[in-house]
């Protein structure tokens, strides 16, 4: 069958359409605009980012909400470099995306051209696979396999560099057929020890994490949860995988860990990890989690074959997609829980103590709780609301005393990224436009990606943000005063009114001083924002010594120099 000859840029776009792409995300370059021109024509939505870290951290969250891959487009050189933070956020969490970049054309290659990088060189390690299409009749193999890539095992980004005179190249070349994702599956024998391990267990321990979780395998997960009474944590930053209001829920093995959940890990005798690449912050350093051969019986479930081993030489280790694994544990014969059933409930109890409110508020002395900020929007808001953060200190508020609905209802970088908020939170609404959408972003995180509110406007899209303004890179500051006590270098910062930024960008903002003023704000957020789709602030100004829930600035500074005298 003779085919129609088409620019490669527009081979591109039909076989983003076929893969199933309604939404990509991007800043625009001349280094790909016929894909720009065959965009024009299609029902693919591009969203204008104003910059490309922005853009590639919303392909992030695009992912994390869909399980499709996330979208983007960017220019080369600049564009690309901009692009990498949202690549290694991907990599690291397990997200699948696909990055495309424009790229000098063949004629001009490996002579340092206007703007040129070798991709395949600069992601190596930070990508599933790195490569340049050089042939436009090659196009739909290369995004098929693409696709193929980022979802199959573990799920992660894929960057693809588009030489210029490719895209406008014209070739003769058939379609391929829709992507299929492939995943592991445990055999029976597995299932069979997972259970024989739980049946001879007296502190059995669940704990998830990790990418390629959907709301069928979340639903699992919780069923072989009940019948076997077993309590669940989740690793760092996948708070959601199970409804924290679940009585089998029992908190989060991350940064700030409960005290008594982390004694749980170490003393629990049986621990089915199921997801999590079992890292530096979930395990405490490794501390939680002896390296490489743990004191527990550890059965480890991932996605990727050559995470498992690659740390932990576990009891059982099952290669799996999650839900293959969950639906076969849902489906197995639950065991003789009674030496250990009446645990979930001290469990479930010790949370409910971690998250009351901190001694540091107690007093009533401080005029903004930020405890109390965290109770308003639980109460306020639908308990489908999803919660965005970056990184910093400010994000303990949330992670500690906010309960996650369950899939999806948190977005948050695993690897620790500034500035993913408020790309995060605007791609929520973006795809989501029906569910209520909160970012938590600190001062100085905020600042480095707080433009994509323009994007937000733009597309309608109403996030309300709220914005912790202590004055200061809170968790470098903490950190600086444990170990070089009072000397301050570097932390300190001078921002702008965030409220009035709001309203520049066209939006609703307001700035609030006092506990008793934070939820008629946030109601009157909610309103704007529903009503006028449109985002909204809420800059909280508080005292920077109250840096964490356990300990004020002044506290930790004080202890650090009487550790120091004492030496």
């Amino acid at each position: 069958m003779t085919q129609p000859s088409r620019t490669g840029g527009q081979i591109l776009v039909d076989a983003l359409k076929i893969h199933g792409v309604d939404t990509a995300f991007g800043v625009p370059g001349e280094s790909y605009l016929d894909v720009l021109d065959a965009l024009h024509d299609s029902d693919i939505r591009f969203i204008i980012n104003r910059q490309e870290g922005g853009a590639a951290f919303m392909a992030d969250a695009y992912g994390k909400m869909t399980g499709k891959p996330g979208i983007c487009f960017v220019t080369r050189g600049p564009g690309a470099t901009n692009a990498s933070i949202g690549v290694h956020t991907a990599f690291q969490d397990s997200t699948p995306m696909i990055l495309f970049i424009g790229q000098v054309g063949n004629d001009f290659v490996d002579r340092e051209a206007f703007q040129e990088i070798d991709y395949r060189r600069m992601y190596g390690q930070m990508a599933k696979w790195v490569a340049q299409i050089d042939r436009a009749d090659r196009v739909p193999e290369y995004i098929a396999r693409a696709f193929q890539i980022a979802t199959s095992g573990r799920p992660g980004p894929v960057v693809l560099a588009l030489p210029e005179d490719m895209l406008t190249a014209v070739a003769a070349v058939a379609d391929t057929r829709a992507y299929q994702p492939v995943q592991a599956s445990p055999s029976a024998a597995q299932i069979a020890q997972v259970r024989s391990l739980l049946a001879g267990a007296k502190k059995p321990l669940v704990l998830l994490g990790g990418g390629g979780w959907n709301a069928q395998a979340c639903a699992d997960l919780q069923a072989f949860a009940e019948a076997n009474h077993l309590p669940v944590s989740c690793a760092f930053r996948f708070q959601d995988l199970l409804d924290n209001d679940h009585p089998n829920y029992i908190g989060d093995v991350g940064i700030g860990i409960n005290p008594k959940l982390a004694a749980r890990v170490r003393e629990a005798d049986v621990i089915l990890a199921i997801g999590p690449r079992l890292g530096e912050m979930t395990t405490g350093g490794y501390a939680l989690i002896a390296a490489p051969v743990p004191a527990q019986r550890l059965i480890h479930v991932h996605a990727d074959a050559e995470e498992l081993g690659s740390v932990y030489q576990a009891e059982l280790m099952i290669n799996s997609g999650m839900p293959q694994v969950a639906a076969m544990l849902a489906a197995m014969a639950p065991v003789d829980s009674a030496a250990w059933r009446g645990s979930v409930a001290e469990a479930k109890a010790d949370l409910t103590a971690w998250q009351q409110q901190p001694p540091i508020f107690q007093d009533g002395k401080a005029p903004l709780d930020l405890w109390q900020v965290v109770q308003q929007i639980d109460r306020i808001t639908p308990h489908d609301t999803i919660i965005t953060n970056g990184a910093g200190n400010y994000a303990t508020w949330a992670h500690r005393f906010h309960r996650y609905g369950g899939m999806r209802t948190q977005l948050a970088p695993t690897s620790g990224a500034m500035g993913y908020s408020v790309p995060a939170g605007v791609a929520a609404k973006i795809v989501d436009p029906a569910r209520t959408v909160i970012t938590f972003a600190g001062d100085g995180e905020y600042m480095m990606n707080g433009q994509e509110l323009a994007t937000a406007v733009q597309y309608r899209a109403g996030v309300v943000i709220i914005v912790f303004n202590n004055g200061m890179f809170g968790t470098i500051r903490m950190h600086q005063e444990l170990h070089y006590p009072g000397r301050v270098s570097g932390t300190q910062l001078h921002n702008p009114d965030f409220a009035a930024l709001a309203v520049a960008y066209g939006g609703h903002g307001e700035v609030v001083e006092a506990t008793a003023d934070f939820a008629p704000a946030l109601e009157r957020a909610l309103a704007y924002a529903n009503s006028k789709q449109l985002p909204a602030v809420i800059e909280l100004r508080y005292d920077g010594n109250l840096i964490t829930p356990g300990a004020t600035l002044e506290t930790i500074r004080k202890n650090a120099q009487a550790a120091k005298a004492a030496k």
